[in-house]
C-alpha cells in the first residue's frame, strides 16, 4: 500500500484559471468567470495546491489586506480524494504561514459550510455567533 505522503504533494501557489475552475465545478461548486477568477488568484496573499500524481486535485488560498484582516477561502480537494485527511493537510499548511507571517492581532476568518466546521474547530476557529456577531454575505449580480 501506497504512504498518502508518497502519493500526494502540497505545493505554495495558486493553480492556473483554468485549474482552479476545474476544482471549483468537480467539486459541485458555481463556476466563476474566467476573468474574475484571474484577479483573484493574482491577489491570493498565500496559496497551496494539492497534487496527486502531478495532476491538481485540491487548493487553498488566503486572501486580505496583509495587516489587519485575511480570509481562508477555496478549501477544495475533489470527491474522489475525500477522507483521506487531505483538507487537513491544506488547512495546516494555510495556518502555518498565517502563524509564521500574519500580525499577531490580524482578524482570520472563513465560512464553514456544513461539516467543514469540524475542520476548521481543529485549528481553533471558533462560532462568530458565540460573540454576538454573525457571518453575512452578498452575491453580486444576485
Amino acid at each position: 500500500m501506497t504512504n498518502l505522503d508518497d502519493a500526494y504533494r502540497l505545493t505554495a501557489g495558486v493553480p492556473s484559471t483554468e485549474t482552479y475552475r476545474r476544482l471549483r465545478t468537480e467539486a459541485d461548486l458555481s463556476d466563476k468567470a474566467p476573468e474574475a477568477v484571474a484577479l483573484a488568484l493574482s491577489n491570493t496573499w498565500h496559496g497551496v495546491v494539492l497534487h496527486h500524481e502531478e495532476e491538481p486535485i485540491g487548493m487553498g488560498r488566503i486572501i486580505g489586506d496583509g495587516g489587519t484582516a485575511f480570509q481562508i477561502v477555496d478549501i477544495r480537494v475533489l470527491p474522489a480524494h475525500q477522507g483521506r485527511g487531505l483538507g487537513r493537510r491544506i488547512m495546516a499548511a494555510l495556518t502555518e504561514e498565517l502563524e509564521r507571517r500574519a500580525p499577531a492581532t490580524a482578524y482570520v476568518s472563513l465560512i464553514a459550510d456544513g461539516p467543514a466546521r469540524f475542520l476548521y474547530e481543529r485549528f481553533s476557529f471558533a462560532d462568530t455567533a458565540e460573540h454576538d456577531s454573525i457571518g453575512m454575505y452578498r452575491v453580486m449580480g444576485a
